[in-house]
């Protein structure tokens, strides 16, 4: 009778073993969950925010971009335990981790604008000093294909960084109109969009001699300004075709070649020049980055 005892609970757990066996076998084949955003824990394929400086605190987790945590009843909060758990997160994160496997950008203010702070994949690091408890969004890039970025669209170049953006204050004395983006004198300029010239000052370097090159397309009825660079040998009239090279990085209008950029604006309606911005404590041009966006291009992947 223990013998046939015996035999039945070394058969019962075999079975149990082969059971366990296969169980463990379609765990393995099964695919990964997603991340659940919103769950107060940063998993593969979000973007988090910390209420403290280095991933300390409480977490906010999102799986993608927010034009505005918002404020009140109705704000983004953070959901983990720690420090902060509850507050909003707007003007209230401290450092960040990007799990998303694309560039992700920080901004100042809502709706994508303002100074901005970029996290490349994988990146956990503070946030800039500005915008340490001074934040209004991020906005994740539709592909982490760095040749659909604009700065490499502008210069043909991974190594073109942004250095100012729309509406960051880059001085005490007025707005930024458009944005900036930098590569190195003599590097050459790739036009944005296509249209005809309606402005071309070729101007001197230093700080009074600013050069204009303003390109106007009919069909958005937008006009693409650009200034700083030493522009090709067009005159009013000229066709400029998406891609084509319009000039090279030069510093006319800048005090030194350290400050040496591209600054692009985007305007409605056909103008000749950029809009005014020293002294100018208003904004005349209109947000661009849904522009931009429109357009094909990534923004803000890259920052000095």
């Amino acid at each position: 009778m223990r013998w046939i005892l015996s035999k039945r609970r070394g058969l019962l757990a075999l079975v149990a073993a082969a059971l366990m066996g296969a169980m463990t076998g379609l765990t393995a084949m099964a695919p990964a969950q997603a991340a659940t955003a919103r769950n107060g824990i940063c998993e593969s394929g979000e973007f988090c925010l910390y209420y403290n400086s280095d991933n300390q605190g409480s977490v906010s987790d999102f799986s993608g971009s927010i034009s505005n945590y918002g404020t009140g009843s109705s704000c983004y909060e953070y959901k983990g335990p720690g420090a902060g758990q509850g507050q909003c997160v707007k003007n209230n994160a401290a450092s960040a981790w990007n799990r998303t496997g694309k560039y992700v950008t920080v901004f100042y203010n809502s709706g994508y604008s303002g100074p901005i702070d970029n996290f490349s994949p994988g990146a956990q690091a503070n946030l800039r000093a500005y915008l340490k408890n001074d934040n209004a969004g991020h906005l994740v890039n539709a592909t982490g294909n760095a040749a659909d970025n604009l700065e490499y669209a502008l210069y043909h170049s991974s190594s073109a960084h942004v250095t100012a953006y729309f509406d960051g204050y880059t001085t005490t004395s007025g707005r930024h109109e458009g944005i900036d983006i930098a590569r190195g004198v003599g590097y050459s300029v790739y036009a944005l969009v296509s249209g005809t010239v309606t402005r071309v000052t070729e101007g001197s370097r230093g700080s009074g001699g600013l050069s204009t090159l303003a390109v106007y397309n009919s069909s958005l009825n937008k006009t693409i300004v650009y200034l700083h660079l030493n522009p090709n040998g067009f005159s009013v009239g000229s066709s400029i075709s998406k891609g084509q090279v319009i000039g090279v990085e030069d510093w006319r209008g800048i005090s030194s070649s350290g400050g040496a950029h591209t600054h692009f604006e985007m305007r409605n309606g056909r103008v000749t020049a950029a809009a005014t911005s020293v002294g100018d404590p208003d904004l005349t041009n209109p947000n661009p980055t849904g522009f931009w966006k429109a357009r094909g291009y990534n923004i803000c992947c890259q920052f000095s």
